[in-house]
This record gives structure tokens, C-alpha cells and sequence, in this order.
């Protein structure tokens, strides 16, 4: 993990009332998918390599005064670039959005997001532990690779600096960093900065995906949505920067082609909303004051508040999963490990706490409770650092502890985020993702929590990594951040394969972000032919169901 073992936290932020219709019928047909194939259960266990995996130094440079030294940090002449390729770097556009994969020269990962507008606008860097973004201090993107950071954390000056050595390939940056505190070298190492661009020579889109339409929520930073009675509930978080109060926008989305918002809504003091779930005339969301907050959308288009539960002081709830009359709300809060509360929703408007309980792990880095998923009367969490814990909740006042699967790092920080489980011949799976650096898809085999066995993996670039997931029958849907909409084929489990894709990011959005965290970032396929993500910047995306 990062040197200081910070808290992450997932902080984890033209149409006003109306969207644009962004339906595109140019060019021939998609060709369709090839058939699904079938599994007859059997696999051959996988090592897992975590999330991180040390590559070794990226570039031949250094940053030559070692730790403890009184220095200018963002001196040049203290860099030894000399074995670099610097006429590699004049191929380099003088803007971008370049999430950077550190390795410290200890052998630790770190992360960084540089972000260069080409408006000439204010270029920034995001950088642990405080995930928000500095002004550049320093900026050269063209004939060479030269970024340099000032923040203030815990009382301590800190200066971060990168300085590149050469272009490895599309979109890639390789070079040397060092980071001063109050004036002293504190540590340095190598870097590769991919910019976040579209991979691989993508297109924009592949499969068949089509973008219906995109509805600019007009809130800060949207993070998910729930599909229910044809309308969409958008909701969103506050700006760590600006303060800007988030909350929840209706969408009526009966013409997926041309959504209408019908109502924006926040409360006072509380509008940090990260998750939305509804039930017959309930409409639950996830809020980081006041737990679970009820509104009543008798009248879909117009909810109306009713309570917050369980109403006993403030409380921190990130996420929630709705299975029968049953709520599952995590809450990352209380410190060290968090909890799970349980709610008896069979009247939905007036929520019944059953339960709540935490992992046994407290010795991980950050064992938060993060996100759920039940299924068959066992509860999936995803607790970050301290790994995917399964639950047997039959009875939800009592549920026990089967198994878990946990990541072992010595020098980067693994984590389980989300997770959606189904039943494949005969065999119970669970595809299960991280979240920040090198995180990736995991297909775990959880018939016997007492043995989850990795047998299948799905990663794209190191420096992006995923936020949440829907299966659906044989199909899993992924909001994969910067890489935009993923769907992959897996009626073969330990072979995922993707079949179709979207690249929601774009360097030039409205309010794009450098931090890690940006993108596609909520998702719901509700079985009405299309599929409905949430991009941090551009709002609610709804795509024809492939």
C-alpha cells in the first residue's frame, strides 16, 4: 500500500432539464455476438497476483539526493536523465489527463492524477493521502514530461514532482518522481503515466452498444442510479473541493431517447448521497449522515420525504442491497472495521433494524465494510482491505462468519469493492472487483466459503481500475471508470470475455476530474431493454441493452 497508510475513502464529482439524443445509426450493422458457450464446472485454480504488481523500476533515471536532504524539490537538475530517450517525449500534446502508477524506491505503490485542460485552464494533481486535487505548481507536457504539485497535509508542506524520461508506447510516460516534506527529501522513485485516453486503439464503442441519450444531472458529482417505475433516481455526492451539496435528480425515462428530470432534492445539511435502491412505493438512499434515508414515490416522479433510519444519531452508510424484505445498508463507520445493518422491509415505507454486525478481520490496513450482494441467504460484503467475507443470514439475528478471501501484499494495497454472485453448473460464483490501483475483475469460485478459489481474472490498464457491476443472466456489466462501459460473456466463468464496450471518458467533459475515481461509475440493467450508467461528468448515460 502508500507509504502513509492513509483512510481512503471512494470520495468518491449542452442538456439542463432536458437530454441530448445521442443515438448514432451511421455505418453498417453490428455483427451479432457469437453463441454463449456452455461450462461443465470444471477450472484450474488460479494464484492471485493482487491487485499490484511490481514491474520493477519503469525508467532508467533518479532523483540523486537521498532522504533526509534540504533540497528544492522541484530543482530539474536534481533528476539523472541522462540514459533517457527525451526526444521520445516531443511526440507529447501539451495537455491530458494522466493517471500515473508510482513505485517508490522501496518497492511500494502509489498513485497519482495529473490533469492538463487544453483551454489553458488551471492544470491539477490529485495525490494520496488527501484525494483532492492541488494546483500544478509546474506544467511541460510538450517536448518533454515535467509536473510538479504543492498541498498542505497534517501540517506538513509537501511537494511532489515527476519528471519524465520517455514515451514507451500510446498514451504511456515513463520517468522518475520525488516527494519533499517541508523542505526535506522524503522519498523517490519511478513512474508510468497512461493517459487516459481511449486504450488498446479502441473506438468509442463496440458490440452493438448505442448511446440513447445523456442527461447532464446538473448535480455535483453523480455516483449511481436506480431504475424503477420508468424513472431513473440519480445520486450524488458533495464536492470535497468546493462544497457543493449534492443530492438526488428524478429522471422520467419512459422515452429512454429523450429523458425528462422532473425534481432535484436535498436536505439541509445532509446531501452526501451515494446509493439508491427502491421498493414498491420506497425509495431507499444511502446517506453519509443520516444512514438510510425513506422517501415515499408513490408519485414516481415526485418523492416525498418520510424518515431516516434507524434514526439513532448520525451514521455513515455507503451502500445497500434490496433481496425479498430485506435491506442490507454498509456503513464504512464506525473505525476500525465498520458495519452491516440489517432492516425488515416488509413495509417498505417504514424500514424495521433487525441487526447489524462487522467482519471479524481488524488487523487489516482499512477492513471498511464497503458494499453487499445476497443471494441464496448468504450476504457477499466487500470489507476493502480486509477482503470479500462471506455470511450465512438466514436468520438475521444471528448471521455467522463462513469464510473469506483476503489478498496478500507486502507492497500494494488490494482491495474488494463490489461484487455480484450467480449460480453456473452447479457451482456458486462470485465476480468480485477492487478499487484503486492495479484492481481488477476476480472470478472466485464460493461454493465452499471455507475454500474460495480464484479461477478466472479480467484487467485492463494498471492505472484504472472498477467501481460496480451488474450480472445479468450469462452477461456481467461493469462500470469500469475511466474505461468506460464494459459487458462481458460469462457462461464460461474462469474465461470472461468481453463482448461489448463503451468509452464514456473523454478528456474534454464538463468537470472532468484527474483523480483515480473518475468515470463510469454506477449501473443498473433492470430488464427493460437498455442499460443506465452514471459517468462523473457527464451524468446519466443510457444505452440500448446489447
Amino acid at each position: 500500500m502508500a507509504l502513509e497508510s492513509p483512510a481512503l475513502r471512494a470520495v468518491i464529482l449542452g442538456c439542463a432539464l432536458l437530454s441530448s439524443s445521442c443515438s448514432d445509426t451511421s455505418g453498417p450493422p453490428p455483427s451479432p455476438p457469437p453463441p454463449e458457450e456452455t461450462w461443465d464446472g470444471t477450472y484450474t485454480p488460479l494464484v492471485d497476483p493482487t491487485d499490484w504488481v511490481d514491474r520493477g523500476e519503469y525508467a532508467p533515471c533518479a532523483f540523486t539526493p537521498p532522504p533526509g536532504t534540504v533540497v528544492d524539490c522541484d530543482d530539474p537538475s536534481l533528476f539523472d536523465l541522462s540514459k533517457c530517450d527525451p526526444a521520445s517525449l516531443a511526440t507529447l500534446e501539451p495537455h491530458g489527463i494522466y493517471q500515473v502508477d508510482m513505485r517508490h524506491a522501496s518497492g511500494l505503490a502509489d498513485f497519482a492524477g495529473i490533469r492538463v485542460p487544453e483551454d489553458g485552464g488551471t492544470a491539477t494533481m490529485n495525490h494520496l493521502p488527501t484525494m483532492r486535487s492541488a494546483p500544478v505548481t509546474r506544467q511541460q507536457l510538450q517536448g518533454g514530461f515535467r509536473v510538479s504539485a504543492q498541498y498542505t497535509f497534517r501540517d506538513t508542506v509537501r511537494n511532489l514532482v515527476f519528471a519524465g524520461c520517455g514515451v514507451t508506447g500510446s498514451g504511456l510516460v515513463t520517468g522518475c518522481f520525488a516527494r519533499c516534506t517541508d523542505g526535506k527529501v522524503a522519498t523517490s522513485g519511478t513512474f508510468e503515466a497512461a493517459r487516459m485516453t481511449w486504450a488498446r486503439g479502441e473506438s468509442e464503442s463496440s458490440g452493438g452498444l448505442r448511446l440513447l441519450s445523456e442527461t447532464h444531472v446538473q448535480t455535483v458529482r453523480p455516483v449511481d442510479v436506480y431504475v424503477h417505475r420508468e424513472h431513473a433516481y440519480v445520486v450524488s455526492i458533495d464536492d470535497p473541493v468546493t462544497q457543493a451539496p449534492g443530492g438526488l435528480a428524478v429522471v422520467d425515462v419512459r422515452d429512454p431517447s429523450h429523458p425528462v428530470i422532473t425534481k432535484r432534492i436535498t436536505l439541509p445539511g445532509d446531501s452526501y448521497w451515494n446509493a439508491a435502491w427502491a421498493k414498491d412505493d420506497a425509495l431507499y438512499i444511502a446517506s453519509k449522515s443520516s444512514g438510510v434515508i425513506v422517501f415515499d414515490i408513490t408519485h414516481p416522479e415526485d418523492p416525498t420525504f418520510v424518515r431516516s433510519v434507524p434514526g439513532r444519531g448520525p451514521i455513515d452508510v455507503h451502500t445497500m442491497f434490496v433481496d425479498g424484505n430485506r435491506l442490507y445498508a454498509v456503513s464504512p463507520g464506525p473505525a476500525p472495521t465498520g458495519e452491516t445493518l440489517i432492516f425488515d422491509i416488509s413495509t417498505p415505507l417504514q424500514p424495521v433494524l433487525l441487526n447489524r454486525f462487522t467482519a471479524a478481520d481488524t488487523t487489516s490496513a482499512i477492513p471498511s465494510a464497503h458494499d453487499s450482494f445476497a443471494y441464496q441467504d448468504r450476504l457477499y460484503v466487500n470489507h476493502f482491505s480486509a477482503g470479500y467475507v462471506v455470511y450465512d443470514v438466514k436468520d438475521p439475528m444471528s448471521p455467522q462468519e463462513l469464510g473469506h478471501y483476503t489478498f496478500e501484499s507486502d507492497n500494494s494495497f488490494a482491495t474488494s469493492h463490489a461484487s455480484a454472485v450467480g449460480t453456473f453448473a452447479g457451482k456458486t460464483v462470485a465476480f468480485e472487483g477492487g478499487e484503486y490501483q492495479g484492481a481488477h475483475l476476480r472470478v472466485l469460485d464460493v461454493t465452499d466459503p471455507t475454500n474460495i478459489q480464484l479461477m478466472g481474472r479480467y484487467k485492463l490498464r494498471p492505472q484504472t481500475s472498477i467501481h460496480n457491476m451488474i450480472l445479468k443472466g450469462k452477461r456481467l456489466y461493469i462500470a469500469y471508470y475511466q474505461e468506460g462501459l464494459r459487458v462481458l460473456d460469462v457462461s464460461v466463468p474462469p474465461q470472461p470475455r468481453e463482448i461489448a464496450y463503451f468509452n464514456t471518458f473523454r478528456e474534454s467533459d464538463l468537470h472532468r476530474g484527474d483523480d483515480l475515481l473518475e468515470g463510469a461509475i454506477g449501473i443498473r440493467v433492470p430488464g427493460d431493454g437498455h442499460v443506465y450508467v452514471v459517468d462523473t461528468s457527464r451524468g446519466l448515460l443510457i444505452f440500448n441493452e446489447p
